[in-house]
């Protein structure tokens, strides 16, 4: 089962799709630091494209959305329960990592928690970008700092 892959353009620069057939495995920004080696074949065409292409474009549009796209991206055990907590983090809304890290009933886990969100290779699907510092700030994001902060004020969070 090859990976495809294709570009989506954004308001907020070219994001990369790439996808098998059991689902999305990943969507980033040219300067995300957590890419894949490989891409794969081009396949503009696949069909999971097409339909991340169109929940996007309601996104970047400002409409509330609950992205429901099939995802398999790859990790650990750990990066993945992380993953899928973000998932649950609503529109709008941001945790802090100490959140996230009680949401996976492992409220010790604090710094990993937020190693595990680093690597989150599906970029705006699952949010990652929602997860701030304790202290209300804004803190690393792959795909660069101002980019988070666009996206939350995509999602209605006022500029700091």
């Amino acid at each position: 089962m090859a990976n495809r892959f294709t570009y989506y353009e954004s308001p907020l620069g070219i994001i990369t799709l790439q996808a098998n057939e059991q689902g999305l495995l990943g969507a980033w920004f040219e300067i995300h630091t957590t890419k894949p080696d490989q891409l794969g074949i081009q396949d503009d065409s696949f069909p999971i494209f097409e339909l991340v292409a169109e929940q996007l474009n309601r996104y970047f549009a400002g409409e509330v959305i609950q992205f429901d796209v099939p995802i398999a991206a790859k990790g650990t055990p750990f990066q993945q329960s992380v993953w899928q907590a973000l998932t649950t983090i609503p529109y709008g809304e941001t945790w802090s990592y100490a959140q996230l890290a009680d949401a996976i009933g492992n409220p010790k886990a604090v710094r990993a928690v937020g190693l595990a969100n680093g690597k989150n290779p599906v970029s705006v699907i699952v949010p990652c970008h929602r997860v701030i510092g304790k202290n209300g700030k804004l803190t690393g994001y792959a795909g660069g700092v101002e980019r988070k902060q666009r996206l939350l004020v995509i999602e209605g969070r006022e500029e700091d």
